[in-house]
């Protein structure tokens, strides 16, 4: 890849503290840890959410803060890497009895239908599962038609919203859930 086709959904790692996780080819998923740099996080969301929604209240204090309302919660970030720069993100947070919310899914435009959402969406579950989790849920967006079948494709099935805990976006028109 050319460096002007990484946009500004990318941003490179400079001596990452993040421990690496799993590897494929050229990508690396790490975990980010506390005190780690949250930009990439925070960009690559904001990316997909502008480019379909709006930004939101929860949004903003999420993607502004996430070791406070993810990581210092018992919740994790997986980012993948591939030379150098950050391409994809997921966050997992702890709902409470063994239940993690699947949130902030994204893979910057240009590395998209490279098969990175899946690997990075079977490492996370995995990682769930190593966490004692004993299932997960999402909310996600009827117009997000390519998500919405990875997350079926890898046993997420839909569900009322009023199975799952509260929502707190208002874009969550598509609910799902995993028992793991």
């Amino acid at each position: 890849m050319k460096s002007r086709e990484w946009k500004m959904t990318m941003v490179k790692v400079e001596g990452d503290r993040g421990a690496e996780k799993a590897s494929w080819g050229a990508i690396e998923i790490r975990e980010l840890e506390i005190g780690g740099d949250g930009t990439a996080f925070r960009m690559l969301n904001e990316e997909w959410i502008e480019r379909h929604f709006t930004l939101e209240a929860k949004d903003r204090e999420t993607l502004n803060d996430p070791e406070n309302t993810i990581l210092s919660k018992g919740g994790r970030i997986f980012q993948v890497h591939s030379e150098g720069a950050i391409v994809g993100c997921v966050a997992l947070i702890p709902m409470g009895n063994g239940v993690f919310e699947l949130s902030k899914m994204a893979v910057s435009p240009s590395m998209r239908g490279q098969g990175i959402g899946r690997r990075l969406l079977e490492h996370t579950i995995a990682e769930a599962r190593a966490l004692g989790a004993t299932g997960l849920f999402l909310g996600s967006n009827s117009i997000l038609k390519d998500a919405v079948h990875l997350y079926q494709s890898v046993g997420f099935r839909h569900v009322p919203a009023e199975k799952l805990p509260a929502m707190h976006y208002a874009r969550a028109n598509v609910f799902m859930q995993m028992d793991l």
